[in-house]
């Protein structure tokens, strides 16, 4: 066990902890250089150490030493040299002139190259292009430049990258996770951890999602698709962790390869991919290609057993297309209840117009709220936090996670159905009010995937618990469970309260030119199927209209 560092070293102290973590959850996967570095890390030097993860936490790889001064660190020259006997530091890496460019201060590069460039003054930026003599040469910056201070190269970063997905489980988060945590701007919920709360179960997992990783971040550098899935290859894992990163890279390639007009080579990706929403992009991609049999029998089947309410509303208006190429019966859709109707007319404001129609509309007994998707997604996280917090084998598997890993899975309620369904009955009783404040008072500005604790205080709770009809928040609260990632969207932005009556409305706003988005159309017609109040408010410029008059 470490023993207590000065608080100036909270850095590494972090940093033990995450080698800890690993030790006791991890060892079995760890490969030799991992072991040996862990070892050899605890057996360095306090102020190797340090120096070491302060380079590690800082963007790299090239560190000139007379630009790193830490006062709990001492003689930087010092505290490196055993990372440089480790092989973690290098202190010779060749660089090519563009790779030596930002290192140097503008006057040194000016002093270096001064008889190689023209007169007058140049952008930094600028002085590459002049330099054609040297465009070619590689060596260490001690060649390049003798004299100046030395040149370290962080070597073992793609090893510590490593540590970080093991502790972390993805690439995404890094270790400033520790100081936010630590310094209280991010709470996260405590969640028990047990033998298998692990992201990985083998080491296939963790190169698998190395492998995964660096095949996204090609993609996103523009490299060819087709070199990327030759190296993917038939991609295969039993850890759906991985399974659902693989499914989202093909989706994002066979979307780029749409976009592009490769639509045969789009379609055959979309068709490997389980990814939400790839069967309606390939209905899609079908219709563009004029194989509307084809497109018309697979819509014909996801409207038989949609995926979500986003996929049934586009295979709808999709058949709509297909049924008219194909000359085939038209059947007429049934037009959902229009939400009733506000027509505003307000001078141009120096706010957002959700902002303009709230002032417009608020009355003391009778208050406006701007809270978008907030509310109920609030009013849900409180109600269900046991359930979404719940332990289950890999959801959780570090302490810095703001809800569970496969939150956006397909399995996510189905994991939790019995669980979710207990909760959900409390909505039956008077009960839910009580279990609601309990979690507000007790969880208050702990990190959760649906609670916003910026909107959600005291005041608006108890209207919205008092205005609000326990039927309504099951119907809301049982279609975001129908698919939470979708249905966290769309919602409208405002609603009043009437505490007096002990009665609301839901207002979406839309300024001059703005029209419903799909997904808000979805919302708008759950609330008129099930008889809630909600009011689309259209606003109009004064200045517009009497311009126009």
């Amino acid at each position: 066990m470490l023993a207590p560092l000065d608080p100036s070293l909270y850095y590494l102290t972090n940093f033990h902890r995450a080698l800890d973590w690993i030790d006791e959850r991890y060892a079995d996967l760890l490969d030799a250089e991992e072991a040996r570095f862990i070892a050899d890390f605890r057996a360095l030097p306090l102020a190797s150490r340090a120096l070491l993860v302060r380079l590690v936490m800082r963007k790299g790889p090239h560190f000139r030493a007379g630009k790193l001064s830490y006062a709990e660190i001492g003689d930087i020259p010092s505290a490196a040299a055993p990372l440089l006997a480790l092989g973690w530091l290098d202190d010779a890496c060749p660089l090519t002139l563009e790779e030596l460019l930002p290192l140097l201060l503008k006057d040194e590069l000016l002093a270096r190259f001064r008889d190689d460039l023209p007169r007058g003054a140049l952008k930094k930026a600028e002085l590459y292009e002049h330099l054609h003599a040297y465009h070619d040469q590689v060596q260490p910056f001690a060649g390049w430049y003798p004299g100046l201070d030395p040149l370290y190269t962080l070597v073992a970063t793609p090893l510590c990258d490593r540590l970080r997905l093991l502790f972390f489980g993805n690439l995404q988060q890094d270790w400033s996770e520790f100081v936010l945590a630590d310094l209280g701007i991010f709470r996260y919920e405590s969640v028990p951890f047990t033998a298998d709360s692990r992201a990985f179960r083998r080491r296939d997992d963790l190169e698998a999602y190395i492998h995964l990783w660096n095949a996204a971040v090609r993609f996103d550098s523009g490299e060819p698709i087709d070199e990327l899935l030759a190296e993917l290859g038939d991609f295969r894992s039993d850890n759906p962790y991985l399974q659902e990163r693989h499914g989202r890279l093909l989706y994002r390639m066979a979307y780029q390869l749409e976009r592009e007009g490769q639509l045969d080579a789009a379609l055959a990706l979309y068709r490997r991919t389980a990814a939400g929403g790839s069967r309606q992009r390939q209905i899609r991609v079908l219709e563009r290609l004029q194989r509307i049999e084809e497109a018309h029998a697979l819509a014909r089947s996801a409207l038989a057993a949609p995926e979500s309410d986003s996929e049934l509303q586009l295979v709808e208006r999709a058949l709509t297309r297909l049924v008219r190429q194909l000359g085939l019966s038209k059947q007429k859709p049934s037009k959902p209840t229009p939400p009733l109707r506000i027509d505003l007319e307000l001078p141009r404001p120096d706010v957002n117009v959700e902002f303009a129609v709230q002032a417009v509309l608020h009355e003391d007994e009778a208050p406006v709220h701007y809270v978008e998707n907030a509310l109920v997604c609030s009013l849900f996280g409180l109600l269900c936090w046991e359930v979404i917090f719940t332990p289950l084998p890999g959801a959780f598997f570090h302490p810095f996670q703001a809800g569970p890993s496969d939150l956006n899975r397909s399995d996510f309620v189905s994991r939790r159905a019995q669980a979710f369904a207990a909760r959900l009955a409390l909505l039956d009783s008077d009960a839910y009010r009580a279990a609601m404040r309990a979690t507000h008072a007790a969880k208050f500005g702990i990190i959760s995937p649906f609670v916003h604790w910026e909107l959600l205080d005291e005041n608006l709770l108890e209207q919205a618990l008092h205005c609000l009809p326990a039927a309504h928040l099951k119907l809301w609260f049982e279609r975001l469970l129908a698919d939470p990632k979708a249905n966290r969207a769309g919602m409208p932005d405002l609603i009043q309260f009437w505490p007096g009556e002990a009665r609301y409305r839901m207002i979406e706003v839309k300024g001059p030119g703005d029209r419903l988005q799909d997904n808000q159309k979805r919302w708008l017609a759950f609330c008129a199927e099930h008889s809630m109040p909600v009011e689309v408010c259209y606003v109009r410029w004064a200045d517009d209209v009497a311009e126009s008059a």
